[in-house]
């Protein structure tokens, strides 16, 4: 069995790829950000290609293991959704519109995430799981997102905020969460912020 790469109290983390590593198939709920078939390069970080992402082969390889458990991922409406998908919730980013088809007086300013498989149900009148926050509120999540010139933005060409995971996490049934491409880490970080159980994995070193 492949030992980990890192590992405390709340997080254990693995490097290699989640189809091989499998590790994360003993959590409870999936929390990622997989790569999705954009072929996606930053502008000015064009050595960070994403790893995988030529196609969704990755992506549905990854979700098919994790099959109709609960689980978040996100996504783009430039691709198929994945099947399991029952909700899709909207990032809002609180930015400048991104740039998008110049032909269109509309910028991109969102990201889609997919609520994916079975949930357990919320208890009855909107009331929060036993021990959890208030479990329903509005499928549009505003959270800034980092400055693409910010000092301390992560060395990844698609990071994500530890706030918005945390957000996320929050919402989610308990047990310990999976994160299979665990890129620059938010999800581990919001996970163990809320003392949560976290299993990562990722391919790239350098993240």
């Amino acid at each position: 069995m492949t030992e980990p790469y890192y590992q405390d109290e709340y997080v254990t983390l693995y490097h290699g790829d989640c189809l091989t590593v499998d590790a994360w198939l003993a959590a409870d709920v999936l929390v990622t950000d997989p790569p999705y078939g954009m072929g996606y390069e930053s502008g000015k970080r064009k050595h960070l290609a994403i790893a995988g992402d030529g196609d969704t082969a990755t992506r549905d390889a990854a979700l098919d293991a994790w099959g109709s458990r609960p689980g978040l991922a996100f996504g783009t409406w430039r691709i198929g959704k994945p099947s399991s998908t029952r909700l899709t919730l909207t990032w809002d980013k609180g930015v400048s519109p991104g740039m998008g088809d110049l032909a269109l007086p509309w910028g991109i300013s969102t990201e889609e995430i997919y609520v994916l498989g079975s949930w357990p149900p919320i208890t009855s009148g909107g009331r929060a799981r036993e021990g959890g926050k208030p479990a329903r509120s509005s499928s549009v999540l505003r959270v800034d997102m980092l400055n693409s010139q910010a000092i301390d933005r992560p060395d990844h060409p698609t990071p994500k905020l530890v706030g918005l995971m945390e957000r996320l996490i929050e919402k989610c049934p308990p047990g310990t969460i999976a994160d299979p491409f665990a890129g620059s880490g938010a999800t581990l970080l919001a996970a163990r912020n809320l003392g949560r159980k976290v299993i990562g994995v990722e391919l790239e070193e350098r993240y």
